[in-house]
């Protein structure tokens, strides 16, 4: 008979496992590969990458104009703190005074037999506690009791102003954490759009850019008009309307003279501008202060139409009133735009125009 023998188990080696790695390798290499293409970043056009860092820079001039605002009020707050702080000093000087003065009361106490309680308390480490007493006063003579008086008020007027300096350190403290956030948004907004810029071309960053290399021709050309028609005159030709009044006539002349400076977040001049350091300081030369933020700027003066706009208006742009420029006449202003273009002349109407204020 024939034996019966039971099938040889067939071990997974050899051919069979080199087989089932291979199948697995290459679904695992699939997988992947559909992974990747699904996370890639999408291919974008020249239009797109623009239109993506427009977005940032308007983005990142929002987050300027909140770091300018905390800026001002931190420098308000510092300067505050240090003229309490100069007070304070002065006030404990005099307070040191009386109390010498009644260190002598004292001493002429002792020579002449004993010392007053009341005196002992006023000259130790803690002369306020003494002052709470209602008997005090009663238990000095005249002399005594106008030179403790004048200790109860110093000692009053010094923790006054000690409590109003803790104030605005708590206010500077706050401003300070508000000015680092700023910056974090606007330095990412900025690297943001510094990688998107990187994308392209030389060619394709000088296309996108000749809108601006035409603005840089006109703007040799105005700065040679101002300098010919001098501060009377606030447009580029002569056939404009005239500015009305000699501040702001001041103004646009200030404006075209930094035509070229370059656009620095927070700057306030007089090399480099933001958008509001750049109106900011055109009026400060025509002696005339102007806040240091566009959501401010925009109520400093009287509001106007834009068909009501004349040279030396602010021209004000977005629905947060985040960007502005200086109006010089024919439906064009000078601004500082942003990181890739210096101050420059432009049309009004190449932004979103949100309102105008007239300051002079």
């Amino acid at each position: 008979m024939a034996a019966h023998r039971k099938p040889r188990q067939r071990s997974l080696g050899g051919h069979t496992v080199r087989t089932a790695a291979t199948i697995a390798l290459a679904g695992a290499a699939t997988t992947a590969g559909f992974e990747g293409t699904g996370h890639a970043e999408p291919q974008l056009s020249p239009a797109q990458v623009k239109a993506r860092v427009d977005k940032l820079y308007e983005e990142a001039e929002v987050a300027t104009e909140k770091y300018d605002g905390a800026k001002e009020k931190a420098d308000q707050a510092s300067r505050r703190l240090h003229d309490l702080r100069d007070e304070t000093a002065r006030k404990e000087d005099r307070l040191n005074v009386a109390r010498d003065a009644l260190g002598s009361i004292a001493a002429a106490q002792y020579r002449s037999g004993g010392l007053d309680p009341a005196l002992q308390l006023a000259l130790s480490d803690r002369p306020d506690q003494y002052l709470d007493g209602a008997a005090f006063a009663e238990r000095v003579g005249d002399r005594q009791a106008g030179a403790v008086a004048r200790v109860r008020k110093q000692l009053r007027e010094i923790e006054q102003l000690r409590g109003a300096a803790h104030v605005e350190l708590a206010s500077l403290t706050s401003r300070q954490a508000e000015l680092k956030r700023a910056k974090k948004t606007i330095t990412g907004k900025l690297d943001s759009a510094r990688q998107l810029l990187s994308r392209l071309t030389d060619e394709q960053r000088a296309r996108l850019g000749a809108a601006g290399g035409a603005a840089g021709t006109v703007r040799h050309a105005s700065r040679s008009a101002a300098r010919d028609l001098g501060p009377a005159s606030a447009s580029p030709s002569a056939g404009s309307v005239a500015a009305p009044n000699s501040r702001a006539a001041a103004a646009v002349s200030y404006a075209y003279g930094k035509l070229g400076s370059p656009y620095v977040w927070g700057a306030t001049g007089p090399d480099a501008f933001d958008c509001s350091g750049l109106a900011q300081a055109a009026y400060r030369s025509a002696g005339v202060q102007l806040p240091r933020t566009t959501y401010s700027q925009i109520n400093a003066g009287r509001r106007v139409s834009r068909s009501e706009l004349l040279p030396g208006d602010l021209v004000f742009f977005y629905s947060g009133i985040s960007h502005v420029g200086i109006y010089v006449g024919n439906g064009m202003m000078i601004h500082a735009p942003n990181p890739t273009a210096p101050v420059r002349l432009a049309p009004v109407d190449e932004m979103p125009f949100a309102g105008a204020a007239r300051v002079a």
